[in-house]
């Protein structure tokens, strides 16, 4: 059967965890495959990553093209005795369905499957009448994890072949306490870094032979702390620089650290680029650190840039959609963490609406079979404004 619920259970019983696949995209091919959908199974490789398999499946030729991303991959069960209902058994109980993947994001998945499905019934088996549009699936098998080998080169790969996306549709569970209250039209980029300080080793007792980084540090992670970076924007919260951690690799409770060094986190909005960004927070450093702290700090590469889809004819026709089933209309949010919208928002506007997030990556991850049936409408309400 290819209602949500069906195709929910089958990608559950695949224990498709970072990287394995484990058939799970061999359920949601064989389903597209019979509607009609060309697919393309492709596998990318890198030295260091486990190889990936990624899904691209794809019903007509013509704009406008809408498409369905998301990951068959999850996280680990973790302790499966722990679980009411096995981790990957796909039960049903008490109107909620079990198991790892239900909410982030195979649940997602599914409805978004079987809204196209029952579309394409419905419309001859093509997106429009006159033989016009597009429906594809980008579906990777590495989010979870350090996503080198999924979508970013599923997007690549597909560009390379003359593939023109229009708009997206990201699966996350997006909803934060019931389906249909928020909408993610945008993420705050991530950049991480390292502070170092600098001082010479030496011992307690005599402290005019050495220099303690420890305290310098420690103004320094004040200063860097204390004063904002923005106050926000029209569409994002401020920007927040976290400390994480601090350390001097010193077990000894009688020498002076030569160098101390602290991890941290900013998570930025679209008053900020990547280098505007590093040279706001460089400038403050040596600021506080004047002449005499030697103080530096290293960044991390990073690949979660800010974006944002703009509210406009695509995110209203989506708060339409939702607005129907639900009778709530959701709020058009750009907070949370990164994912692999941040890849596709530089091909094309991408929203992200899913399930409810309450119970992803937790023991005994569910979520209500009303909630997938809702999802499912929900989609298909945005195909047909689509496509009209």
């Amino acid at each position: 059967m290819n209602d949500a619920l069906s195709i929910a259970r089958d990608l559950i019983r695949c224990p498709s965890v970072t990287p394995a696949d484990a058939g799970a995209l061999g359920v949601l091919e064989n389903i597209l495959k019979a509607a009609g959908f060309e697919t393309h199974r492709i596998t990318f490789s890198e030295p260091g990553a486990a190889d990936i398999d990624n899904l691209y499946a794809r019903i007509g030729s013509e704009a406008p093209h809408i498409t369905f991303a998301g990951h068959t991959d999850v996280v680990p069960a973790g302790d499966e005795a722990a679980w009411s209902h096995g981790a990957f058994s796909g039960d049903v109980k008490d109107g909620f369905l079990y198991g790892r993947g239900a909410v982030d994001m195979k649940g997602g998945i599914a409805s978004g499957v079987a809204a196209a499905l029952g579309y394409l019934a419905d419309h001859g088996g093509k997106p429009r009448k006159d033989g016009g549009g597009s429906i594809s699936f980008l579906i990777t098998g590495d989010e979870e994890d350090i996503a080198v080998n999924g979508t970013v080169k599923l997007l690549q790969w597909a560009a390379a072949r003359g593939e023109r996306f229009d708009h997206c549709v990201v699966g996350e569970p997006s909803n934060v306490e019931t389906l249909g209250d928020c909408i993610k039209i945008g993420r705050r980029g991530s950049q991480s870094g390292t502070l170092y300080v600098d001082g010479v080793q030496g011992h307690v007792a005599y402290p005019h032979r050495a220099a303690n980084p420890v305290p310098d540090i420690s103004r320094l992670i004040v200063a860097l702390s204390d004063e904002p970076l923005d106050h926000g924007s029209a569409q994002f919260q401020a920007s927040n620089l976290e400390f994480t951690s601090v350390d001097v690799g010193n077990p000894a409770s009688n020498v002076i650290p030569g160098q101390a060094r602290a991890k941290f986190n900013i998570r930025f909005n679209d008053l900020h680029t990547q280098e505007t960004l590093k040279a706001l927070v460089e400038e403050r450093m040596a600021r506080a650190a004047g002449n005499r702290i030697r103080a530096r700090i290293v960044w991390e590469p990073s690949n979660a840039n800010v974006f944002v889809t703009r509210p406009g004819a695509f995110t209203d026709l989506a708060v339409a959609a939702i607005e129907e089933v639900t009778g709530r209309k959701p709020e058009l949010s750009t907070s949370g963490g990164t994912s692999d919208a941040r890849f596709i928002a530089s091909y094309c506007p991408v929203i992200e609406f899913g399930l409810v997030g309450q119970t992803m990556h937790q023991v005994d991850e569910r979520t209500p079979v009303s909630d997938l049936e809702k999802l499912t409408k929900i989609y298909r309400g945005v195909l047909d404004r689509y496509f009209t």
